[in-house]
Order: C-alpha cells, then structure tokens, then sequence
C-alpha cells in the first residue's frame, strides 16, 4: 500500500533553549544537573545523577566519559533496565504519541513519521522478533539514519548474538546520548584534541569533536 499514515512523530517537539556550557553545568546542583541532562540517557535520569560526582568537567569530551562511566559502572541488571527504557522504532508508544521528547525529534528526523501501511508493518514484525529474540527493543542511533540503513541494520542485527548484540545495543545508547549531549551543552571553544578524544574515534564509538581549553 502507498498510504501514508500521519503519526504524532510528525508533530516536532518545541526548539530547546539555548546551550550551557561545560563550566556552567560543572558548577551546578546535584538536582538542577540531573534537571539538565537526565534525558540524555532515555528515562534514566539515575546516569546524570551518579555523573555529577565526578565534577567539575575539563571538557565536553569529560562530561561524556563521566556519564559513558556512569553506565559501564552499573550493574546488569541497571543496563538492562537502561535499554528496555528505549522505545521500539516506530512502535505503538511513537503512534500514540507517547515518546520523550527526545525520541520524537530523532525518529521523526529519520522519517520515521511518514511511513506507508506496508513499512509499518514491517517494522511492528522486526520489532517483536527482535524483542522476542533478546529481551529488550532494537536500538539505533537514528539521527542521522533514515528508513533504508534502519531496516538494513534491524535485518542485519537480529542475527546477531545475545552477547554481540548486547553491546551493539549499548554502543547506540551511548551514541544517542553523545548526540543529545551536544544539543544542550557547548564544548569548549579552541585547543587541541584531546587523548579522550582521539581514544574513541579510534574505537569507532561516538567520537566526540571536542577541543580542551
């Protein structure tokens, strides 16, 4: 079918307020930090929470590992409870406009909103094969993804390993969370790249493009 349906993801959230810098969030409240930057991790404000111990921040890139720290520091059971937070890519919770506004704004950005009778379908399978496979939603930083590289990976990923696939899935959280950090805090202005930095992209993981001051 070539119907489209019109989901609430269509609907984008209001533009956030202007960015804070690294200093600033560094020298706030326990409670205001978690305020700030709680929805970075989807609904698990716990991760800002144990972050803010390790202030004040030298960079952006330092603000990441604390949080990046926060979570490889949990226990199985909190990680879990971390990914099965997410909500399923173009599941019922985005048709009942029920997202974050977080999630809204990343899947709506992947054209996630616009999707015929036949790609919802498609998802709704993939989705509850994935779940049924490993005990938590598919999870994919889809900021900058859209429908084909989505449903190539879902395919590809449903393959894969419990454990394989259990640190895919945390990867993509912390990728989300880099890209939901930078829209709310201002790295530091000019420098050099730092250790952390270049650590990472040679990794592959979410490379922060931060300079220390």
């Amino acid at each position: 079918s070539r119907v489209r349906r019109r989901s609430p993801l269509a609907e984008r959230p209001e533009p956030m307020s202007p960015l804070l810098e690294v200093a600033q969030i560094s020298t706030i409240p326990s409670s205001e930090f978690i305020a700030a930057l709680g929805g970075c991790y989807e609904k698990s404000p716990w991760v800002a929470e144990r972050a803010h111990a390790a202030a004040p921040f030298a960079s952006l890139a330092a603000l990441a590992s604390a949080l990046r720290e926060a979570v490889d520091g949990a226990t199985d059971a909190e990680r879990l409870a971390l990914l099965r937070s997410h909500p399923d890519l173009a599941g019922k919770a985005a048709l009942a406009g029920e997202l974050t506004s977080e999630s809204t704004a990343e899947q709506c950005h992947a054209g996630l909103s616009s999707l015929s009778a036949d790609e919802l379908a498609r998802f709704t399978k993939l989705n509850e094969a994935y779940t049924a496979r490993f005990g938590f939603p598919f999870i994919l930083a889809v900021r900058n993804a859209n429908k084909a590289t989505i449903f190539a990976a879902f395919e590809r990923r449903v393959t894969n390993s419990a454990a394989a696939e259990l640190a895919e899935a945390v990867a993509q959280v912390h990728k989300i969370a880099w890209m939901r950090l930078n829209e709310l805090v201002r790295p530091n202005p000019t420098g050099f790249l730092t250790c952390h930095v270049l650590r990472h992209t040679a990794h592959g993981s979410a490379a922060p493009r931060e300079s220390r001051s």
